[in-house]
């Protein structure tokens, strides 16, 4: 699993999104990997018809109707959304919400992603049964340095968490990703995939990069 996270980047907006989903279509089916697009909330509708499946960057277990300026799984779910983040470092929710989303994703046949800074989290939330769990030190995040090079033990110690809660959670490694070489050392310690924002969306070429970390995968 590849999932690109735009955040909230320049680079991406207005009818840019459209342009970067596009070439990373044509990306998932050359090279066959399943690659799915976390944009910003207010994009989603741009790129909801993609052929590619569309995360959710947050969503918010608050209930359908009066709840104005909320996120609901419902709803993303009728404009063809896949699923979301849930609990990234830059978006973090109590343990409570936590499980309260991954429960009603899961009802609705939705995708969830949840992110955690550490072993801790890891075995925390992987009792859960979420999709994914991405495990991402708060620290290393956007900063060029990735965490299969600076805390290889994170991702193994994180990989035996997630195989010792026996489900079929997947674990993702994300922080710091630059390169395809990051990429294979993620999986190459035990990681299902990986989450990446900067280091794709701030590339100056798109293509190429993304191309890069899909080879990578291979």
């Amino acid at each position: 699993m590849f999932i690109i996270n735009c955040k909230n980047y320049e680079e991406i907006a207005g009818d840019k999104i459209t342009e970067f989903v596009n070439i990373v279509e044509k990306i998932s089916k050359k090279y066959k990997i399943k690659i799915m697009v976390a944009p910003p909330q207010h994009l989603i509708g741009l790129v909801s018809n993609s052929s590619i499946p569309i995360l959710a960057q947050h969503v918010d277990n608050s209930k359908i109707g009066s709840t104005t300026g909320f996120v609901i799984p419902e709803l993303l779910k009728k404009s063809k959304v896949s699923g979301s983040l849930i609990n990234h470092s830059e978006h973090r929710i109590s343990e409570k919400e936590i499980t309260g989303l991954v429960l009603r994703l899961r009802e609705l046949k939705m995708i969830s992603v949840v992110c955690v800074k550490d072993v801790t989290e890891v075995k925390k939330y992987a009792k859960l049964n979420p999709d994914y769990i991405a495990i991402e030190p708060p620290e290393l995040i956007g900063s060029g340095k990735a965490v299969s090079k600076e805390r290889p033990e994170l991702i193994t110690k994180a990989a035996d968490a997630v195989n010792s809660a026996n489900n079929k959670t997947k674990l993702l490694c994300g922080a710091g990703i630059v390169s395809g070489q990051d990429v294979a050392k993620a999986l190459e310690l035990g990681s299902k995939g990986i989450l990446v924002a900067s280091g794709i969306i701030k590339a100056k070429n798109w293509t190429k990069v993304i191309e890069e970390f899909s080879k990578a995968m291979l």
